[in-house]
């Protein structure tokens, strides 16, 4: 086909005037009857790679596609571009016998050019002897990352799309995908038995993207509520990992005026069907949804994603993001990261087999490094996606938070240099762990049974903690000083730059990594690219000063009167009445009734005498559900019913129901466990826990853990910690 010809399809089919990036080369390689192999990210017209060569071909090609809602979609589209009905079609397990037959009478009549069908309807032996028989152009395997087990989405079905391809003719194919790290990419082409294929690799920098991640505090949902106000009117996205998450910030959206939809595997179809509808046809804004949704969903317009939960790997935040600003226009990636979300990620995995295990550990590695490091965030993607970028000259090499707020840079030559030793002179054969536990001198069995323990550079860089010499690792790594072995997935190789630095050490100037709090001491955010709002240092210092006397007066420790966030966010508000006081963060009625007054007073006086303009309130109505859940644990408690009781009636783990109890006391309302204590501790071991309470400089339950060393645990320090609220604050 000529040039001439292929441009006049494409303006016939879909009205485009010229292609986009490698789609033409593509499309050629596919007519040429090659195997062909694209990487394209999302957003890049990977589709019409296939659906054009189909169209101006004889016969059909079958799409191999994992996701019903992706092939509906694309269909509704092809039918939309052709007066006969029959052009595309899907064979999945959602139609009848009637419509099964009409599928394949349109395909033996030469009317369909495109048939989808999911990896499982191929294994169906009567739809492998009937495609047998017909005319099939070429196979293409969309999504092809989920033949691999390093991919983010994988499987098994489609390890077995080889065998039934050749049973059914011997025809090129096409695998596509939007992510494939470089370990991906070799165990498609191996699976799919075409090594031979030509491969195209689209860039994967999406420049108009702006990539920032956000300490997760225990003010989350508050933050999400700020954030979307923005962007009234305009779609976004929000992920969450569980359904439950879902329900819960879809609810909490919708109470506070955003026209927001739950969207996961759980709802029954014509639910998940209408709410994607809503959202395509602008009748929602935002789409609060679990992975299930978004893959293959072509909406142009979507100007924010927001990752409630971190994902299992940066593949999937690749692609989630992805689904942002595909029209070229803005698109904000947010993305919140507490630790603590890693390690209920770890938990799941550890019910799976090993070989499982290790490679979800290896994923989970990367999204942490991935949201702590302080280098370009697009920089350390691209890198992971084996694409080189110039952060000083690259496009969008602005667009993310750690550019726009540089961290400061310290030479460490030297380190460098002894980090890319040990690495060396263990035999290339560590993970980064390992690697970290022999400079710091940690031992452990693999590094007896190697017995490098006993090597004189064990221990070398003891004099830095390990969280350094791991940032410094991922700095190096992206340098291109060491690589990560694709085979034996995580172990550490020097290249031969590496080798070069050794011999003649250049400068190498390190980024501090980001050091974020763990959940239980988390506060406000207070950087002013962050929140949108910086802490007012000043009043900040006079509230800590009027909280320190408040509490003597008292007798209460300072943190019993208001907590750090407490005072932070009214430094952020202004607030100068009790009411406004309502509005802060850990604040109740009661809390502002029995302290408040001295607060606003002083809050007054500052904002008349500075002459400051207060933002507008920001008034976040909770959802029913948690006032309903407040009053429900305020009477049981009242009754004496045994906290485990109360938290399964309700459906919580014991964990969440003292959480829930947390926040009732520190919003200023009493509440009486000691019926659940005695069964926990005695009167002494009670007085010891009171007494310390009373006496520290704050409440982190960590820092109780460590002076008490092992004599109590963390459930019965934090429901002492209720009791002391409740009795010294409340």
């Amino acid at each position: 086909m000529t040039k001439l010809d292929l441009h006049a399809a494409l303006k016939k089919y879909f009205g485009f005037s010229q292609f986009k990036g490698l789609q033409e080369q593509v499309i050629n390689s596919i007519l040429s009857k090659e195997n062909t192999f694209v990487i394209m990210p999302t957003g890049g017209g990977k589709s019409l790679c296939y659906q054009l060569p189909a169209l101006v071909q004889d016969g059909t090609a079958i799409v191999v596609s994992p996701l019903i809602a992706l092939m509906k979609n694309q269909v509704d589209a092809l039918r939309g571009i052709s007066t006969e009905h029959g052009i595309a079609h899907v064979l999945n397990s959602s139609l009848n016998k009637t419509q099964v037959n009409q599928v394949m009478q349109d395909i033996s009549n030469g009317i369909t050019k495109l048939l989808y069908v999911a990896p499982e309807s191929l294994t169906k032996e009567e739809y492998v002897d009937f495609l047998k028989d017909q005319n099939i152009s070429f196979v293409a395997i969309d999504e092809a990352h989920c033949i691999s087990e390093w991919g983010h989405d994988f499987r098994p079905e489609y390890r077995n799309l080889k065998n039934i391809i050749k049973k059914i003719d011997d025809v090129p194919i096409i695998g596509l995908t939007a992510t494939a790290t470089p370990k991906v990419q070799e165990d498609i082409l191996k699976n799919l038995g075409m090594s031979d294929a030509k491969t195209f690799k689209a860039s994967f920098n999406r420049a108009n993207l702006f990539y920032e991640v956000r300490p997760k505090t225990k003010d989350v949902q508050k933050d999400i509520i700020k954030f979307v106000r923005k962007y009234v009117g305009k779609s976004g996205i929000v992920y969450c990992l569980s359904r439950k998450m879902v329900e819960e910030i879809a609810q909490i959206l919708q109470v506070n005026g955003i026209k927001a939809i739950p969207y996961h595997a759980g709802l029954d179809a014509k639910t998940r069907a209408k709410h994607q509808d809503m959202f395509l046809m602008e009748d929602a804004d935002v789409v609060v949804a679990t992975i299930a949704f978004g893959m293959g969903i072509d909406k142009p317009d979507v100007r924010f994603v927001i990752h409630h939960d971190i994902p299992k790997s940066l593949e999937s935040y690749y692609q989630e993001t992805g689904r942002a600003g595909r029209d070229g226009g803005e698109g904000y990636c947010l993305a919140f990261y507490s630790y603590k979300d890693i390690e209920k990620l770890e938990k799941f995995l550890s019910g799976k087999p090993v070989a499982e295990q290790e490679i979800g550990h290896a994923l989970l590695q990367e999204v942490v490094s991935y949201a702590e490091t302080s280098m370009s965030r697009r920089k350390f993607l691209l890198h992971y996606f084996g694409e080189e970028f110039d952060e000083v000259n690259g496009e969008g090499a602005d667009m993310d938070d750690n550019v726009r707020n540089p961290k400061t840079k310290k030479e460490a030559k030297n380190d460098v240099k002894t980090l890319l030793e040990v690495i060396r002179d263990t035999n290339q054969e560590y993970k980064s762990k390992e690697i970290v536990n022999t400079i710091i001198g940690r031992e452990n069995a693999l590094l007896k049974s190697r017995k490098t323990d006993q090597q004189p550079f064990f221990g070398v860089g003891k004099d830095k903690d390990g969280n350094h010499w791991m940032a410094l690792i991922r700095q190096v790594l992206v340098a291109g000083y060491i690589s990560k072995e694709i085979e034996q997935y995580g172990v550490l190789k020097v290249t031969k730059k590496g080798f070069d630095f050794i011999k003649n050490p250049g400068s190498f100037l390190m980024t501090e990594d980001h050091v974020y709090a763990s959940e239980d001491d988390a506060t406000v955010i207070t950087n002013d690219k962050g929140s949108g709002a910086a802490v007012d240092e000043q009043l900040m210092s006079m509230l800590k000063d009027l909280r320190r006397s408040v509490g003597k007066k008292k007798g209460v420790p300072p943190f019993a009167v208001f907590q750090d966030p407490s005072l932070e966010d009214m430094t952020l508000k202004y607030p100068t009445t009790l009411e406004e006081l309502g509005n802060v963060h850990g604040v109740g009625d009661g809390k502002a009734k029995k302290y408040g007054q001295a607060f606003v007073d002083v809050i007054a006086r500052y904002v008349e005498e500075n002459d400051i303009i207060k933002p507008e309130d920001l008034v976040v109505k909770s959802a029913g559900l948690n006032s309903a859940l407040k009053l429900f644990v305020i009477q049981n408690t009242d009754k004496k019913i045994p906290l485990e009781d109360i938290a399964k009636s309700k459906g919580l783990k014991m964990e969440e129901l003292i959480k829930e109890m947390e926040r009732i006391v520190y919003m200023g309302t009493k509440l009486n466990i000691d019926y659940s204590l005695e069964d926990l501790l005695d009167e002494d071991q009670q007085e010891e826990i009171y007494e310390y309470f009373m006496e520290a400089e704050n409440d982190r339950i960590q820092e109780a853990l460590d002076e008490f060393d092992g004599d109590y645990d963390e459930e019965e320090l934090r429901l002492m910690r209720i009791k002391f609220i409740s009795q010294v604050a409340n």
